[in-house]
């Protein structure tokens, strides 16, 4: 795992560093990167190769760790985000950028390994969900080009309004059409379990039953390293339940 560390603080890289040494696997050593700045991160990530996850903090001189995230999340490819930072009140806005995790300071070694495990998961399901497969790709509108995305890489979709928002483990953009006209195009890939939502079965984890004041008994599907839970409506229930046991024998509850 290729890990960059981006902190105007040398001190706050050096604790990182010594931190990172408590996690990794003797046999499968990190690769370490550092950056003072966001200009920094920037050429780190153009000279030193694919970077895996950047601990990111937050506030620094210059550009800030935030706007440097939302840069991040514009690359076909972008690295895994685990936000590193002595300020609690940006964790919304984290997670607005597809954040893998949170982190506070001073940290400790017990949260950095479980921020670090849920980014080794989220690296083994997007290499388990790739694909080369021309006709498996979704395209969106992005700065003046055209984006393709990777229908594997898809976890869900959801329409609001007359906009259609692909999520995928790392970020989210905006394409053009229907969900109507993407369940036709990909309905053996794509579950509708809710009018306003299509589910990629591949990244569910499970299907549970919820109680809420509004609904009362209501279904819901929890996706792997992803915090949103979907909805699931009556009249899908039966073909989403089918679809789930198909996928992942034993994943409901």
């Amino acid at each position: 795992m290729h890990v960059l560390i981006v902190d105007d603080e040398p001190l706050a890289r050096s604790r990182l560093r010594l931190l990172l040494g408590d996690c990794e696997d003797p046999t499968d050593p990190f690769v370490l990167s550092e950056a003072a700045s966001a200009s920094q991160a920037m050429q780190a990530l153009q000279q030193a190769g694919p970077v895996d996850v950047v601990l990111l903090d937050i506030q620094m001189p210059g550009t800030s760790g935030m706007s440097l995230a939302h840069t991040l999340q514009q690359q076909a490819q972008p690295p895994l985000l685990i936000f590193v930072t002595a300020h609690s009140q940006y964790a919304a806005q984290a997670f607005d950028v597809q954040a893998c995790d949170y982190l506070t300071k001073p940290v400790r070694l017990e949260r950095l390994q479980q921020a670090l495990h849920k980014a080794r998961q989220q690296l083994q399901l997007l290499a388990r969900h790739s694909t080369s497969d021309p006709d498996a790709l979704l395209t969106a509108p992005c700065a003046g080009h055209t984006e393709r995305i990777a229908l594997a890489q898809v976890a869900y979709i959801h329409a609001e309004l007359k906009t259609l928002t692909v999520h995928t483990l790392t970020r989210s953009l905006l394409i053009d059409g229907s969900l109507q006209e993407l369940e036709q195009r990909f309905g053996g890939q794509l579950l509708r379990c809710h009018r306003s939502y299509l589910v990629n079965p591949q990244h569910v984890r499970t299907l549970e039953k919820v109680h809420t004041p509004e609904e009362g008994e209501a279904w819901v599907l929890r996706l792997h390293s992803l915090p949103q839970a979907l909805p699931v409506s009556r009249r899908q229930l039966p073909v989403v339940r089918a679809a789930i046991a198909q996928t992942h024998p034993a994943r409901q509850h």
